[in-house]
C-alpha cells in the first residue's frame, strides 16, 4: 500500500488542475447563454456532479456552442 506522502507530489498537481478546470468551466456556463445541448442548468449540475474532470470534459465536448 503506497504511503500517501509517496502520493502528494502527484495529488497536488492533479486537484489543482481539477480545481482550475471547474471554475473555467463554470464561469463559461454562467458566461454564455447558448449551447449545443441542453440549458445551462443541466450544464451546471452535470458539471458538478462529475467533478472528477468528467463533468467539464462533457461540457467542453458536448455542451460548448462554437462563437
Amino acid at each position: 500500500m503506497p504511503d500517501i506522502n509517496e502520493m502528494l507530489p502527484f495529488l497536488i498537481p492533479l486537484a489543482i488542475v481539477e480545481i482550475v478546470l471547474l471554475i473555467y468551466t463554470l464561469h463559461h456556463i454562467l458566461t454564455h447563454g447558448t449551447y449545443k445541448h441542453g440549458t445551462r442548468m443541466m450544464w451546471i449540475i452535470i458539471t458538478l456532479a462529475g467533478m472528477q474532470f468528467i463533468g467539464p470534459i462533457l461540457y467542453f465536448l458536448l455542451g460548448k456552442e462554437e462563437s
